[in-house]
Formats: C-alpha cells, sequence, structure tokens
C-alpha cells in the first residue's frame, strides 16, 4: 500500500515515514477504486462457470477486493460478459450495462464476447459486444480458465490506477450519454446507425438497361 499511494519524487524523513504519506487526488482515489470493483452477478454460456469457480473458495478472487458480486447494476461497476452474446440478448446487456453505476469498466471473457468464437458466422451471434458498448480488457479462451479471468481483471486493476480524473470522460463537464439500446426485429441494428440505414434503404432504384434490338431484328 505505501509504495501504491505515495508520490514519487518526495522524500519522508525517517522518523515520521510510517505517519505521514505525501501523495496525490488521482493516486489515492485510483488506489480506493482499483481494490474495491463490484462485478456484476450474471452469466450468458459456458464461461459463467468458469466465472463462477473463480469466485468459489479454490481461487478465491476476494483477495482482489472483488468479491461483492451485485445482482443489481446499480451497485455494480464492472460487467463481466461471459459468453455467447446472442441478438436476442444483446438489448437486455446494453441495458444492463446502462443502469450501471459509474465509472463502469467492462470485460470480455473468452472468444465469443470478443470476437463471435465458433459461431461468428451465425445468424442468431454477435461478432464481439465490443460493436455495441465499450470494452476495457479482453481475455482470449474458449473457455478461459479462472485464471486468465483473475489475471484479466488485475489487468483492469492497473488500468484504473493510471486513470487521471481530469482527463477522465467520466469526470468531464459533458453528461454522460446512454448506449442505444439495439433494436431486435427480423436482424439486429444500431439505432446510432439510423441515418445510413435510411440514406441506402431511399437511393433511387438503378433502371434496369433494356437491349433493344436493331431495325434489322438482330440483337
Amino acid at each position: 500500500m505505501e509504495n501504491e499511494i505515495n508520490k514519487p519524487g518526495i522524500e519522508i524523513p525517517a522518523d515520521i515515514r510510517r505517519q505521514v504519506t505525501i501523495t496525490t487526488l488521482d493516486r489515492i482515489y485510483n488506489w480506493g477504486r482499483s481494490n474495491s470493483l463490484w462485478p456484476m452477478m450474471f452469466g450468458l454460456a459456458c464461461c459463467a462457470i468458469e466465472m463462477i469457480c473463480t469466485a468459489a473458495s479454490r481461487y478465491d478472487f476476494s483477495r482482489f477486493g472483488m468479491e461483492v458480486m451485485r445482482p443489481s447494476p446499480r451497485q455494480a461497476d464492472v460487467m463481466i460478459v461471459a459468453g455467447t452474446v446472442t441478438k436476442k440478448m444483446l438489448p437486455q446487456i446494453v441495458r444492463l450495462y446502462n443502469q450501471m453505476s459509474v465509472p463502469k469498466y467492462v470485460v470480455a471473457m473468452g472468444s465469443c464476447a470478443s470476437g463471435g468464437g465458433p459461431f461468428k458466422e451465425g445468424y442468431s451471434v454477435v461478432p464481439g459486444i465490443d460493436t455495441y458498448i465499450p470494452v476495457d480488457v479482453y481475455i482470449t479462451g474458449c473457455p478461459p480458465t479462472p485464471q486468465a479471468l483473475i489475471n484479466g481483471l488485475i489487468t483492469l486493476q492497473k488500468k484504473v490506477e493510471k486513470e487521471q480524473i481530469s482527463e477522465s470522460r467520466w469526470y468531464g463537464k459533458q453528461p454522460i450519454q446512454d448506449v442505444p439500446i439495439p433494436v431486435l426485429g427480423p436482424d439486429i441494428f444500431d439505432p446510432r446507425k439510423v441515418e445510413v440505414i435510411r440514406e441506402e434503404t431511399h437511393k433511387p432504384e438503378i433502371p434496369e438497361t433494356i437491349l433493344a434490338s436493331d431495325e434489322g431484328g438482330a440483337a
């Protein structure tokens, strides 16, 4: 802890070194957040079994300050997308992401969440959750082991520790906009692309070329 939050380059006298700590707001704030990440409790497919195993006693990621898995998105700040993301489930995932408290982070666990996995060409599967919501950490594997998930969460901790409040999008003057919830119909589309879809569907049709025969009857 002492090395994590102390500001380097400032020498503290030896006699008060254990009583005084000189740090910055970024360091102390990020130190507190990185050691109290609260994942949201939900799973999608086989990767969720590995996530459950990671939370059990053998691997016990509570030692990293992540044991409080919340069933409510209002009380969670880390979304672990564990499993295959289908088009039917996608609107619910985006809705849960919008309801999470800020600052919030997303971990794409496994090949399916990261890029579609073995079902990438399937008609019902989204080729990667990062198409719709921002992803902070990708974890490879099909499915990843509990050790891989712990490594991904430690990577997320290191990312949080390096954030700067003045440059973070969570603390800007502009309000945080919700991610548009995808529309599920015959297929699924992103509402942010409505204008592009409208332009494409309202293009004038190209008239068919009619090959007229000449006067002699030869084509």
